[in-house]
């Protein structure tokens, strides 16, 4: 069986017990498009800083790996690492918030690149907090309590903030004026 065929555990199991790299390579492989998009959403489309960010999630999950118990999962133990850094980030650097009220401009997304530059330009609306919940919640696919152990949010705040932040963005939508 190659590497990419096993499980999560099996490969973290691998990466820890011979320091085998091409395990962790498998999981950088499996995970970084999902954790730079997350990161890159949270810095409300600051790829620079998503994209070191990500390097250093990883990096840290590389030297930290032998703490991942296996409680939850794989990838919401990496979005909490990622989550965390992003947090240290932005107490030393704090991002600026877009004005929710500004309209702004979108068209039909024409392709899958084009829906995902067009999900950070709505994300950009929101506060922080919605972003990195509506992300998860989204994106990732993660259930309320799996945003609540990355976030450490209590569950009643994940589920206001994910309302706020749908109706946010559904408001963004029906001001905007769509062209074909």
């Amino acid at each position: 069986m190659n590497l990419s065929q096993k499980s999560d555990q099996e490969l973290v199991a691998l990466a820890i017990s011979s320091s085998d790299h091409k395990a962790f390579t498998e999981i950088v492989e499996r995970y970084q498009v999902m954790i730079r998009q997350f990161l890159r959403r949270l810095t409300a489309g600051d790829t620079h800083m998503a994209d070191d960010l990500a390097q250093e999630a990883f990096f840290l999950a590389f030297q930290k790996l032998y703490t991942y118990q296996g409680k939850g999962t794989l990838k919401s133990w990496l979005h909490t690492i990622a989550y965390r850094l992003f947090l240290k980030q932005i107490q030393k650097k704090p991002l600026l918030e877009l004005d929710e009220n500004q309209s702004i401009l979108i068209s039909e997304p024409q392709s899958a690149l084009e829906a995902d530059l067009l999900a950070e330009k709505l994300m950009q609306r929101l506060s922080a907090d919605e972003r990195v919940v509506m992300t998860l919640f989204m994106s990732a696919e993660m259930s309320h309590s799996d945003i609540v152990k990355v976030t450490n949010l209590p569950l009643g705040t994940v589920k206001s903030h994910i309302q706020r932040a749908k109706v946010k963005l559904h408001q963004l939508i029906e001001k905007s004026q769509l062209v074909a």
